[in-house]
């Protein structure tokens, strides 16, 4: 075979998983660069009818097959809540109904009990599947837990469809099952310092109060990481927040009503002083970005600025202290040190 078929070939293989991801529609394709879109042009007209064909004998080579829903139980790694107001799950159950399953799901033969399957992706596929009583078409294939869980992320990546926070669960489970961190920026298609936020959030949440909020698909990133640090720093906001998620009728809430209820318990917390004195607590923009952090110890204060910002910031504080020293003294009616 020639390269240019053998560059398809690769392209197709390294893309399968797009092919068989949606919920009920195969997945857009990713996205690519203005340069690779200009070359793609110039060459699809002469490789149109070998990608097709290539592709056809592709997908017939990756049999899908009929199985019982009974059989197949869930990736050992979680990367969705449950959320009972799902719509999206009842959308999906009605258009299985009413027009089959026409996007097969990724199986991999359970390692433990060779009579049962894993799913890699494909969930709340074969959850519908199974209330609606019929089998679920699959293929199936031989991959190792770390292939598994990265065919699961890339497609969830792919769909954009995973929340925040479950974004941030899953990127912990996953460091919490043994995996690299670099396992978790490929599956999720991430960068290291973005891995690191995303389990910091998941690490600075008690998994309970996670759990109460679920997916709040609302609540965005800024207001998670505002909660991380303040539960972080807080003993009294974990508190508040725990008898929040205790109260009578929390539960029958919408998750990001939920989250809001969260929120502002921890939020409206008092300080906890002694946390306070010890810990670095950060500082966040009105917009909820970290732009400090302070750490203090008896009379001693240490501000440390964020390294994301522009340095021009540091100069303008320094140059600002003495106006703020001053307003400081209007509101406070204390005496500069030194002064009679």
């Amino acid at each position: 075979m020639n390269k240019r078929m053998d560059a398809i070939r690769s392209a197709i293989n390294s893309h399968q998983s797009d092919v068989l991801s949606g919920d009920n529609k195969p997945a857009p394709l990713p996205r690519v660069s203005s340069g690779s879109v200009r070359s793609m042009k110039e060459s699809f007209s002469d490789v149109e009818r070998e990608n097709s064909e290539l592709r056809e004998r592709l997908n017939s080579a990756a049999a899908v097959q009929d199985v019982d829903p009974s059989l197949i139980d869930p990736s050992p790694i979680a990367d969705r809540f449950h959320d009972k107001e799902d719509a999206g799950f009842k959308a999906l159950k009605v258009s299985i109904q009413e027009r089959g399953q026409e996007v097969p799901v990724l199986l991999r033969v359970h390692p433990d009990d060779p009579g049962r399957y894993q799913s890699a992706y494909g969930h709340r596929r074969i959850r519908a599947a199974r209330e609606l009583g019929l089998p679920v078409k699959a293929v199936i294939r031989s991959l190792t837990d770390q292939e598994l869980v990265l065919a699961q992320g890339i497609e969830n990546s792919a769909r954009q469809d995973l929340s925040f926070i479950e974004r941030a669960a899953f990127a912990a489970r996953l460091e919490d099952a043994g995996h690299d961190r670099s396992v978790v920026q490929s599956a999720l298609s991430i960068d290291r310092a973005e891995a690191s936020k995303l389990v910091s959030v998941a690490r600075s949440i008690p998994t309970d109060i996670i759990e109460a909020v679920g997916r709040a698909p609302k609540a965005g990133r800024p207001r998670w990481l505002k909660l991380a640090e303040v539960m972080k720093a807080s003993k009294p906001a974990v508190k508040a927040v725990r008898a929040v998620i205790k109260s009578p009728n929390f539960t029958s809430r919408p998750s990001d009503e939920r989250f809001r209820k969260v929120f502002a318990a921890a939020s409206a917390a008092p300080e906890d002083k002694e946390a306070a004195k010890t810990s670095p607590r950060a500082v966040l923009s009105r917009a909820g970005k970290k732009i400090a952090q302070v750490k203090q110890s008896g009379h001693d204060l240490k501000i440390s600025l964020d390294q994301g910002l522009d340095a021009a910031f540091a100069s303008f504080l320094v140059e600002r202290l003495p106006d703020l020293f001053a307003s400081f003294e209007g509101t406070s009616g204390r005496d500069e040190p030194g002064e009679a």
